[in-house]
Formats: C-alpha cells, structure tokens, sequence
C-alpha cells in the first residue's frame, strides 16, 4: 500500500494535493459496487482489531492513564461493531428506493426513485476522548456510502494519531483513505478545503469556525458538538438507581464525553439523599483514584486546571462543593497523571462558570426544582443539549419532558444509552450539532439522494395541454387537480 500522507503545520498545499489525488481516483473508478465496499470495510475492521492492544496502549499513553478496559468497552466494541453493521446491511442500504408519484404519472407509466450516490470525498475531524470511536464510526458509514476518506485527528493524542496514520496506512493507498497529522494550524488547513461533505467533533466554538470555513465552497457539514445535557430526576424515580447509573457514566472516562450528563435537577426535599446516594456509588466504584488504574487521567494539565477552576470559581460564589476522595488522596501534590476526583456542586448558581460552560470532567453540579414545568423552563432557556435524561416512572411526566423539550437524543432512567446503538440516528440540535449518523442513517448522512424519474414514451406534455400554444385542455386538467 501507499504511504498514508501526513502534513505538518499550516501545509494547505499538502492537503489540498491530497484531496486533489483522491477526488481524481473516485471520478476515475466510478461508482464502486457492494463488494469494494465490503473489502473496504473489512481491511477497516482487520486495521482496528489486529492493532487493538497497540491501540489500547498508544489511549492510555496519551491521557496519562486510561485502563484497557475504559478503551475496550467506549472505543474497541462500538468501533468494531459500527463497522460490522455496514458490513452486514452496505447491500442492502445502496439500493434504490421506489417512490410513487403524484397523479396521474403514476397511472400514465411514469417510475421514480431514489439513488443513494457518494458524495465523494470526506473529511473527518475528530476529537480525543474517544480517538478511536470517533474515527472508525462515521468511516464504516462513509466507506458504506462508497466514499473516499480524508482523516484529521486529534493532535491532543499525538502517539494515537500516529499510530492511526501507520495502521490505516497499511490497510488502505492514499486515494482511499487518509490520515493527515498536525496541531491546530493544520487542522485550520484541512477544514478550508473544499471536500465533497465534513465532519467534525468538538466544542461548539470551534463548530462555528469549521462551519465558517466549510461555508466557502458551500460543502455540507456534519457538526457533532456538546453541551449541558440535564439529568432530570421526577418523583417517582428510584434514586439508588438514579445514583449509580449517573455515576457510572459521568465517571467513565473521568466525564470526559460529550454525552455525560452536564447536571442534575431534581425536587428540593430529595437533594441531599441523592447527594449521599451518589456519594456512596462513587466510593464503591472507585475506592482509590490516584493509583487505580480504572480511574480515567484528564487529557492535559491544561483541562485538570480548568477543572479545578471550575470548582474554585463555585466555592468563591457559595456554592455547596463536595470532592469525593474515598481515602483523602493528595491530588495536589502527588498526581502526575493529571486525575481529578468526582466532586458534587450543590446550589449552583447561574453566573458560575460550572453552569454556562460544558463541564467534560468528573463534576456534578445539582440543581433543584419545584414542579416539572419549572425545569422545563430552565431547559429551554438555555441552547438545545446534545442528550437530555429522565428518571422516573410517571409516564405522564416522561411524556411532557419528551414533548416540551428538544435535545440531540433521549435515555430514559439511565444515562448515554441512546449514544452507542448503531440503529437509532445519533447527533446534536441547534448549538449542539446538525446531522445524523450511525447506522443506516450515517449511510443517508454521507450519500447523495438523487432523485431519478423515468417518463413513458407518450407525449405527458401534450396530453396535458402545457405544449404551447395554450388551450382549454390545459385550463381543464389544471381544474381537475385543483380538485383532488
């Protein structure tokens, strides 16, 4: 194969050489079958699960600390099943869709469908939580889609990223798909390119600038952002349930997801058991933190700092801030891994920087509310969350939640579900993203749907009377369509 391209800095000429290369190869091979498609997706799974331990290693290298097991179950599993869901249905996704038509074309012979065309070439921007998730995800629906590929990963996961370019490298020449590495002004680069579709995973404020360039050449854009996604808790949920699957998944990977609930609002008079709960769950699950090595690092000093400002900035303002550190660890002086301990924000207060900004971290801020309006309200004062969570058993309450607010996606009594199945169209509204993907919906997302009609031999024109000159055939067949 190949050797997978690779720009460093602002090398725009680079990258824009390498677009050229691909665009030129996808116009030259046309439209690949199923079977290319499938030998693609296949050297993608062979890429990922015979370099999976290098994988593994290279993660918990760039974060400082992530166990094989964090890596294995957000980043391994939903890679290689992403990948084999294209696998199992690419055949099924390509085939045109049958429309009817308006009448009378329809009777008269008339056919129309839908191609589901590639569009081309892809960019893909991704972030560095979940590195490989977020590389392998939207590739197994963009190789599906019979696209070529052109991958920017993160530079805050330099010895991942690296590895990516060698391993995809090996699997695939560079007119198919392509790692290009470098810092920001690199990414700059890749995005003012002008690609046939891009994605990009990230802060909202760097998705306006990705949108910004992409608004150039006019090319459609997939944002996957972030957010304050709400925990809501209602009356009649069951709070030691509520507990452990918030702490489970505002844990996993230390908070650092895009999903993880960003707060929880629950009733006044159940805020402190709840408090205690999750309190509790977290020492069970993670008795030490420093020297366990299930406890996720922060990706730099730079986050751990912000962090840790996060929770000043609460105190300052009376804010109620717990840190959970089961043994009294010395997280100050003895953490050169960067870990931060889980900490509960009580009363947190509105101009606190822990509640206007995406918290992607181990904190836990928990609001209350009186009635369920209320925090409806609060909700939809605020920008549209990536993920919105109900506990609760009142359906009618669920049903008010679910209608009267709107999110990227919805779990029900547990957290990020909805986020890791291939079948159900994941992705943001508003400020937290536009587009879909996973599954056959990432398959729609990076295709062209071209419409096709197919017209009979007779005239439709004349038998209509819209052949000029005009006469009252015309105004007749006009007369009867307005009737129906």
């Amino acid at each position: 194969m190949d050797g997978t391209s690779q720009a460093s800095g602002s090398d725009a000429a680079a990258i824009a050489g390498l677009l050229k290369r691909q665009r030129e190869s996808y116009l030259a091979d046309g439209l690949p079958d199923a079977e290319v498609r499938r030998d693609r997706l296949s050297r993608a799974r062979m890429a990922l699960m015979s370099n999976r331990d290098e994988f593994i290693a290279a993660v918990s290298e760039d974060f400082g600390n992530r166990s094989a097991e964090t890596t294995l179950f957000a980043d391994v599993v939903p890679s290689n099943g992403a990948l084999g869901d294209a696998l199992d249905h690419v055949a099924r996704w390509m085939k045109p869709e049958k429309r009817g038509l308006m009448f009378p074309l329809g009777l008269l012979g008339a056919r129309g469908r839908v191609m589901h065309q590639p569009k081309g070439v892809c960019g893909l921007i991704t972030p560095w939580n979940f590195p490989l998730t977020m590389v392998f995800v939207p590739l197994a629906q963009m190789l599906a889609a019979g696209n070529r590929v052109c991958i920017k990963p993160s530079e805050h996961t330099p010895k991942t990223s690296a590895l990516f370019a060698d391993v995809l490298s090996a699997a695939f020449t560079d007119t198919e798909v392509a790692v290009v590495t470098g810092g920001v002004d690199t990414s700059q680069a890749f995005a003012a390119q002008p690609w046939d579709h891009l994605m990009f995973t990230g802060a909202p404020a760097v998705g306006k600038l990705i949108m910004r360039a992409a608004s150039e050449h006019l090319t459609p854009v997939t944002l996957e952002l972030g957010g304050k996604s709400p925990a809501i808790i209602g009356r009649g949920a069951k709070l030691a349930d509520a507990a452990e699957r918030i702490a489970t998944m505002k844990l996993m990977n230390a908070g650092q997801i895009c999903l993880a609930p960003d707060y929880v609002s629950i009733d006044a008079e159940r805020r402190d058991e709840f408090a205690a709960l999750y309190e509790d769950k977290v020492r069970a699950m993670y008795p030490t933190m420093l020297g366990n090595d299930q406890y996720t690092s922060i990706i730099s000093r730079r986050h751990r700092d912000r962090l840790e400002g996060y929770l000043d900035d609460a105190r300052d303002k009376g804010a109620d801030v717990r840190v959970i550190s089961p043994e009294g660890e010395d997280f100050a002086g003895q953490n050169q891994a960067n870990k931060v301990p889980p900490a509960l924000v009580l009363d947190p207060c509105d101009d606190m920087r822990v509640m206007q900004e995406e918290i992607f971290g181990p904190i836990l801020p928990v609001r209350t509310h009186a009635a369920t309006d209320e925090v409806i309200d609060y909700v939809n004062a605020r920008e549209r969350p990536l993920a919105l969570y109900y506990f609760g058993r009142d359906r009618a309450e669920e049903t008010r939640i679910l209608e009267r607010t709107t999110s990227g996606g919805v779990t029900v009594n547990d957290i990020l579900w909805h986020g890791s199945q291939e079948n159900l169209p994941f992705g943001g509204v508003g400020n937290s993203g536009m587009g879909r993907y996973h599954g056959y919906d990432g398959f729609l997302e990076f295709s062209h749907r071209k419409s096709v009609m197919h017209m009979p031999s007779m005239s439709i024109g004349r038998l209509l009377g819209i052949v000029p000159p005009y006469t009252e055939k015309l105004t007749k067949a006009m007369a009867r369509q307005l009737k129906s």
